[in-house]
């Protein structure tokens, strides 16, 4: 396979040229490491963008950092720590859930769109993102947004690029925001709660007045032995819910005691504060009980976003159905679910039940075989597929960036 290490957005505008000319598909990679999340690229052509990997600005006082797309993320993170500043809505770190070295950058990032515990509150990457630079389907490169956070410029087309999984435009440079560390969290648990006493605990806590940021429920399994992060706060198996709250610590100490009476009909909460929340809720925002070096790593994961309400019943549902196991995350809105291995990974029967309930499925990790025969995105009815493929066409009229990642038809 041709890998094509590019060095600046010039090489890009080249290399994409050539990929049209010669009518060449490729894949775009930065560290590869989500190669395995969607289908298998028709493609035998690699633009590497691992060497854009500067930090072209950071203004801590303005809260707005610009960075190459190569940037590792966890490099970044590092960096904005330093100044006690973070990404809001927590981007997930797939590695462990994928099983791949620990290398994520921070066009991946975007790409993805995979935000952690606080989505809820903060919103997603694409909330965060203010301008990009890149270079599309055309081999011309283009701007959009800017390095404010009230910005018009480009219609806001910047935000499609979250989430498009590298099918729109190879990124070059981003602008992101940051938001400051809170001072304080302290996380409330409540043990023993079936899925739907919990979803109506999460469902009363978010409704509350003291500003949870993450709501989640980690039921009572059989399946999963300790993990990592959870330490002693969950016994063998036993089921346990977790809210969060964050602020100065004079608030979030008095906003947890608060909650703690609200929470009392569905049992006595104790607490954990700072470095141990920091660390549950690290091991909820990147799967950890789902680990792909754990006991349930050889079964293939779903992750499905439905309405919060809905959250337990489906959740439930599936468990029971396939003897697999859930996490639920955003008070309910998003299900983690590993299920046990199967030809279709149980695609059938999670789809109707997300559909059922107005939500949708992606399989985040199966084996090769399993995604060539498995939608991994969820199909989108006839009208929103159509308009995909729209602004697809008008970005990339022929299919060159990571042709066939999204749809097992493109390009098979």
């Amino acid at each position: 396979m041709d890998t094509l290490k590019v060095r600046d957005a010039k090489d890009v505008e080249e290399v994409v040229r050539a990929a049209i000319a010669n009518e060449q598909p490729l894949e775009i990679i930065g560290h590869g490491g989500k190669r395995s999340i969607g289908h298998t690229m028709a493609t035998n052509a690699v633009l590497d963008v691992s060497a854009l990997n500067a930090v072209t600005s950071y203004e801590p006082n303005e809260l707005i950092i610009t960075l190459q797309a190569g940037a590792p993320l966890a490099d970044v993170l590092a960096l904005i720590d330093a100044k006690n500043q973070q990404f809001a809505f927590e981007p997930m770190d797939t590695a462990p859930l994928l099983g791949t070295p620990l290398s994520g950058t921070i066009g991946g990032m975007i790409a993805a769109g995979l935000a952690g515990p606080r989505r809820i509150r903060a919103g997603g990457a694409r909330d965060h993102l203010l301008g990009a630079h890149a270079v599309s389907g055309f081999g011309d490169s283009f701007k959009t947004g800017g390095k404010v956070v009230k910005n018009v410029t480009g219609y806001d087309l910047c935000k499609l690029l979250a989430g498009s999984w590298g099918t729109l435009s190879v990124m070059t440079e981003v602008t992101l925001k940051v938001m400051p560390k809170p001072e304080a969290e302290r996380t409330l648990l409540l043990r023993g709660l079936d899925d739907a006493a919990a979803n109506k605990a999460m469902t009363a806590a978010l409704g509350s007045p003291f500003d949870v940021s993450a709501a989640a429920h980690l039921p009572k399994s059989a399946l999963r032995a300790k993990t990592e992060g959870l330490g002693d706060l969950a016994g063998e198996g036993e089921a346990l819910t977790v809210l969060r709250l964050e602020g100065i610590t004079a608030s979030a100490a008095h906003r947890a005691g608060s909650l703690r009476e609200l929470l009392a009909p569905f049992g006595a909460a104790t607490l954990i504060e700072d470095v141990a929340s920091a660390a549950l809720w690290t091991a909820i925002r990147d799967v950890l009980p789902f680990a792909a070096s754990g006991a349930l790593g050889a079964w293939p994961v779903w992750r499905i976003v439905c309405p919060p309400a809905s959250g337990a019943t489906l959740g439930t549902q599936l468990a029971r159905e396939t003897g697999g196991d859930v996490i639920y995350d955003w008070g309910g809105g998003l299900i983690w679910a590993a299920l046990p291995p199967k030809s279709d990974a149980h695609a059938a029967l999670v789809r109707t039940r997300a559909n059922a309930v107005g939500g949708h499925a992606t399989l985040i990790r199966a084996t090769d075989d399993v995604r060539r025969d498995v939608d991994v995105f969820h199909p989108q009815a006839p009208g929103i597929a159509a308009l995909s493929e729209r602004v697809r066409a008008s970005f990339d009229p022929k299919t060159i960036l990571n042709r066939g990642r999204l749809t097992r038809s493109a390009g098979r």
